[in-house]
């Protein structure tokens, strides 16, 4: 519940982070590290579940965000994800009701089933890759908003015929 902190930056050192670590922390979180799978109480399971951070920086050394990483960080408005992100885990984002706007960058091929779940205010999803990263199901389920999805020009075909994908078409 700290809610003087202005800036967190993990290592990629660090293994290992306790369930709800940041629960009720406000401020910036700067992730250099890979976020492990979470999912049943693996290493970094609900470490940021409850945060008030507003904005989240995954550095371009992570390649991996573990699944139910950053669930029910109902401030998270703003994340950026690194270039070197290859896989977004199942509900990695999920009930991140004040998230806007998310850019995924060409790297990423996998996105876990319902990776922005709930994500109430989420309006727009960029989508830099050419290829579509094999997506779960539900991964952008529940969104009264409605998202809109910006593909590069040249792929809105394979977008729309893609698993999953073509359920945003």
């Amino acid at each position: 519940g700290c809610r003087s902190i202005t800036s967190v930056t993990i290592p990629d050192s660090v293994t290992t982070i306790g369930r709800e670590a940041f629960y009720g922390c406000t401020g910036e979180l700067i992730v250099n590290c890979n976020i492990p799978d979470g999912y049943y109480y693996g290493a970094f399971y609900g470490v940021f579940y409850g945060s008030k951070f507003t904005t989240v920086t995954i550095g371009d050394s992570v390649t991996t965000i573990g699944s139910f990483a950053f669930d029910g960080c109902s401030s998270l408005t703003s994340v950026t994800i690194g270039d070197s992100v290859t896989t977004i885990g199942k509900w990695a984002f999920s009930d991140c009701s004040s998230l806007r706007s998310v850019t995924i960058p060409d790297s990423v091929k996998t996105i876990g089933e319902e990776a922005f779940f709930e994500c109430s205010s989420l309006t727009s999803v960029y989508c830099k890759a050419t290829t579509p990263p094999a997506l779960g199901g539900g991964a952008f389920y529940n969104n009264p908003s409605d998202p809109k999805f910006y593909v590069p020009m040249e792929s809105v075909a394979a977008y729309k015929s893609a698993p999953h994908w073509s359920d945003y078409a």
